[in-house]
């Protein structure tokens, strides 16, 4: 009996060594050697590019509402992937008859995309044709030229993986720090 307990007890040291130490310290250890930037949460010194970044004023492109569009009360914030309200919610209804105002607002067409939350509630992009809706606004907002602002929004496009999976998507964060460059 006591040496059926000693080889439990030893394949059960064994075990967690292995499973719960060199392994994830194993997997950790790659993904920071080989995928730093995205293990890390690719982050920039603006955010994170996986993250939705709320931008203010018609100066910068907008993306897609997030989560906290959607609370009650000041600050309120919702955490990705709760609080959904059904296509017949009333405060869905409110926030996105606010978001479509606030972006005629600023001269901007709204799309449905920039006027209701991803499925995340934090989707840090957009469509190309929702970048495009905003040049002209953007463009008057900075001063510049639309033919600048277009070539900025084409040159951010990223396509489709192996060009058939997926949409082809502007990634906001990065084209706005793109745009805080251009002069």
């Amino acid at each position: 009996m006591l040496v059926n307990l000693r080889r439990s007890v030893v394949l059960s040291v064994l075990f967690l060594a292995i499973c719960g130490l060199a392994y994830p310290l194993a997997g950790t250890g790659l993904s920071q050697l080989l995928f730093h930037h995205q293990a890390n949460g690719s982050l920039t010194p603006y955010g994170s590019t996986l993250i939705g970044q709320t931008w203010q004023g018609p100066e910068w492109f907008q993306g897609r509402p997030d989560g906290t569009v959607l609370t009650t009360g000041p600050g309120g914030v919702v955490v990705s992937g709760t609080n959904q309200p059904g296509p017949r919610s009333k405060s869905l209804e409110q926030a996105v008859a606010r978001q479509a105002a606030a972006l005629k607002k600023e001269g901007v067409v709204p799309t449905n995309d920039l006027v209701t939350t991803s499925g995340s509630l934090v989707d840090p992009d957009i469509s190309p044709a929702d970048a495009y809706a905003q040049v002209d606004a953007v463009a008057a907002a900075r001063g510049l030229p639309i033919a600048a602002v277009r070539r900025l929004v084409s040159s951010h496009i990223h396509t489709k993986e192996l060009g058939f999976l997926g949409e082809d998507y502007v990634d906001v964060l990065e084209l706005n720090v793109a745009l805080g460059h251009l002069h």
